[in-house]
């Protein structure tokens, strides 16, 4: 039984995640006491494992891929600093609001527009639903319909580029970054399409009711007075122009990730400048928050490393591997069990711990003989890890808005609303398994 000893680790681990004490912590203290418990009583792990950690650790804070990730970061919080994101917002629902049901086609639109100019999925759910849940509560917009759209639109972030997730899984599993944002285009923007297609449905065959007609008198409200082209251009145009940058940049081959989001985070300052809006209070603010995001991600990498150089060194790998080929020794059964355990290790963790601690472990099964493509598995896992996001009872953007929801908006609610959006995504995941062109065809033309 001692070669299942450190697959005790991930137990252990859950519980201290549920102590509330850092998930970084609960890491490094998880990775030292299984080694010393090793090397004491089960001669499993040795102490000079622990040798190799500090290049590891150094080589994997000096990669330039990750250099992207607090730049992207950068100009995510500067556009929602700058009410850039909030301008969007409300630009969008005014040109929609005389349609029945547009308050919901535009957030869909901005989602996707937010995720693709910010990749942060906490903070356009949290944007979204303190911007727009009032105003379709106060119009009538049914409470589940309406908290299923924000929960779905804000968690775009996870697939469509510049995704967090994407960079991270490109350098856990050595794929290009740029590969997997154009592999990335065709499934986000098909979600989107899905997405406005069930609305679209959902108001053309709902009967007209009292609550109906308020969401469609809002017109009255908000829309009375007709943009001008000038402020549709003006709140439009920028973070459009900014999308073009930086995806553009990285897909033609002119920028590398990091250089691209470096100049993502330049121009976020820019439109701050030129809309009037750039302040040394603003610079701060958004300094302290890069800060503290980019370090929580870089000291879970740290606790990871130590995590997994302790599992592998008791070769933990190799025993979840076996017990993960248990449900079958082809590989399209390997791929279910792997896709299973990461939906469900998406309830209790977030992308970033699941990325560094069992994506270089598990992958390699299903990638070392060459038979799966990398970058189509790359993708399937941010589509898995981003319906576990939204699957109650524990999916994080679901307590996302829990947080800025009002207290007349029960958790039950929510759930209900997500149910139709959870199908969705599970569709494409489907067309995406089922048709790898859907992923392969935009980055072979990158590679001609």
């Amino acid at each position: 039984m001692s070669e299942f000893f450190p697959l005790l680790m991930f137990p252990a681990l859950f519980f201290g995640v549920l102590t509330g004490v850092p998930v970084a912590l609960v890491l490094c203290l998880v990775g030292f006491l299984f080694a010393l418990f090793g090397v004491v009583f089960f001669e499993g792990f040795l102490w000079s494992d622990f040798g190799f950690l500090p290049l590891k650790i150094f080589g994997t804070f000096s990669n330039a891929t990750l250099l992207s990730v607090p730049l992207f970061i950068f100009m995510g919080v500067a556009l929602e600093q700058s009410r850039i994101a909030e301008d969007l917002l409300e630009t969008t629902e005014r040109l929609l609001t005389r349609f029945r049901g547009g308050l919901l086609y535009g957030l869909v639109i901005v989602g996707g527009l937010l995720a693709a100019s910010t990749g942060i999925v906490g903070a356009t759910v949290v944007t979204m639903g303190t911007l727009s849940l009032p105003s379709l509560l106060k119009h009538g917009y049914r409470k589940e319909i309406s908290c299923g759209t924000i929960c779905a639109a804000g968690t775009l972030g996870q697939i469509l580029p510049p995704s967090i997730v994407l960079i991270l899984l490109g350098d856990m599993m050595n794929v290009p970054v740029a590969d997997l944002f154009a592999g990335a285009v065709l499934p986000g923007l098909l979600l989107v399409l899905l997405y406005l297609c069930y609305l679209v449905l959902h108001f053309s065959r709902s009967a007209p009711s009292p609550t109906d007609h308020q969401a469609a008198d809002l017109s009255e409200s908000i829309g009375a007075q007709p943009l001008s082209l000038r402020q549709i251009s003006t709140h439009l145009l920028p973070p459009l122009l900014l999308i073009f940058l930086v995806l553009g940049s990285i897909l033609g081959g002119v920028a590398s990730p990091s250089e691209a989001a470096g100049c993502g985070a330049s121009a976020a300052l820019l439109i701050a400048l030129l809309k009037g809006r750039f302040s040394l209070h603003l610079v701060r603010e958004t300094a302290r928050q890069t800060t503290f995001l980019t370090s929580m991600v870089f000291t879970l990498l740290f606790g990871a490393q130590i995590f997994s150089t302790v599992f592998r060194g008791m070769n933990g790998d190799e025993v979840l591997l076996s017990l993960l080929r248990g449900f079958g020794e082809e590989t399209t059964h390997l791929f279910w069990a792997v896709m299973l355990f990461f939906f469900i290790l998406g309830f209790f963790l977030d992308f970033i711990e699941i990325c560094f601690i069992f994506v270089p472990v598990i992958t390699p099964a299903l990638t070392g003989d060459g038979s799966t493509n990398s970058v189509w598995l790359a993708l399937l896992i941010a589509l898995n890890l981003q319906t576990s996001f939204l699957t109650p009872p524990f999916g994080f953007s679901l307590f996302y808005l829990r947080g800025v929801a009002p207290d007349s908006i029960s958790t039950a609610a929510i759930y209900r609303g997500v149910i139709p959006f959870i199908a969705l995504q599970g569709a494409v995941f489907l067309l995406v398994y089922l048709f790898p062109p859907l992923v392969l065809w935009l980055p072979a033309l990158l590679h001609p």
